[in-house]
């Protein structure tokens, strides 16, 4: 929209330079109000690919070894995560390897989140989104161990979240993962659809729809790629949305809005 409105007034004001020089300025107002402020610059998305995959397989090893045992369950969850990703058997020892690196007791996370930081600190989907996936994992075995809740926390305030924040999202997330594979039914269903929006029954009708349209913008699929999400991880951001969008289907059926 306003690549068009640059070119058509720089054209009207300045002639063709003019509207040259409108039709970048647009595009770059275009691509800020798209893909948020950490997505203006395309030739970085490599970067930012490679450093968030890192950061993400090494997290994962060190959530995993934080109570100090890894698990098989967690084991079978990032398998699976690589699955999903359809790596090749490369890019998949690659990531093996950055996982027990993570699970190495002595292995700092400082400095990878540092590095994560000045790439892709300004892209705040895929922060979200990496605590997200961090919050996920530590689930994976059925039992959320202090140490993970604790690795977690100083994670998210790495991130830039507060404790209310990163509480507000862990609740969130968690449930959202009981409408995962389909709608839940159990009586408390209604109350865990309301936590997952972050907003509770005494919620107004333009409250939660604030907060499903919210929660959706994260997930979607453009901006994530445009802040240098990896292509092949937004089919799992879409299962996530997937989830969101049942806790609000749920939430609209019993308020018949």
């Amino acid at each position: 929209m306003f690549k068009l409105i640059g070119f058509i007034a720089g054209y009207y004001f300045f002639g063709f330079f003019g509207a040259l020089f409108g039709l970048f300025a647009g595009s770059f107002i275009d691509r800020m109000l798209a893909y948020g402020p950490g997505g203006i610059n395309p030739l970085q998305n490599s970067l930012r690919q490679a450093v968030f995959l890192e950061t993400v397989f090494v997290s994962m090893g060190k959530l995993a070894k934080a109570d100090g045992h890894v698990s098989q369950y967690e084991i079978d969850h990032v398998e699976q995560f690589m699955q999903k990703l359809g790596m090749t058997e490369l890019h998949r020892q690659q990531a093996i390897a950055l996982f027990r690196q993570g699970a190495d007791p002595a292995f700092d996370i400082g400095p990878a989140y540092q590095r994560f930081m000045s790439v892709c600190g300004h892209t705040r989907h895929l922060k979200q989104v990496l605590l997200v996936y961090l919050i996920v994992m530590a689930h994976a075995d059925g039992h959320f161990h202090p140490a993970e809740e604790a690795l977690l926390t100083s994670i998210a305030g790495r991130l830039g979240y507060d404790h209310a924040e990163f509480s507000q999202m862990l609740q969130m997330v968690q449930n959202q993962s009981h409408f995962s594979g389909g709608q839940a039914s159990s009586a408390s269903a209604l109350e865990d659809a309301y936590k997952a929006l972050g907003v509770s029954s005494d919620s107004t009708d333009a409250e939660i729809k604030r907060a499903y349209r919210k929660l959706m913008s994260q997930y979607h699929p453009d901006k994530l790629i445009g802040q240098g999400m990896p292509e092949d991880m937004i089919a799992m951001a879409t299962e996530q949305a997937k989830e969101i969008q049942l806790a609000h289907d749920l939430i609209r059926k019993h308020r018949n809005i």
